[in-house]
């Protein structure tokens, strides 16, 4: 455990750092979740509603460094990339 001051809140501000990451995480994998379980439904209107509500989510996340932005990048492309062979396999 820290003695010093500065150790003591620079350990404070890490847990609550921690803590709303964590939940910025969370809210990025409910809606991926969500966009999955609307794929394979096969439900493509859904699903695309969800993918903007996916890249909000990324975007946020990495935007208040939860994220690599890059990371958040490269989920958008691949789920735009599943989307798009789903409604390629349905036409």
């Amino acid at each position: 455990m820290a003695n010093i001051k500065s150790a003591k809140k620079r350990i404070r501000q890490t847990r609550e750092r921690t803590l709303r990451n964590k939940i910025r995480k969370t809210m990025v994998r409910t809606a991926v979740r969500r966009f999955d379980d609307a794929l394979n439904r096969g439900d493509l209107e859904t699903a695309a509603t969800a993918l903007q509500f996916c890249y909000g989510r990324l975007d946020r996340a990495a935007q208040k460094g939860a994220i690599h932005r890059n990371s958040a990048s490269r989920h958008k492309s691949r789920l735009a990339q599943r989307l798009h062979k789903a409604q390629q396999s349905a036409s």
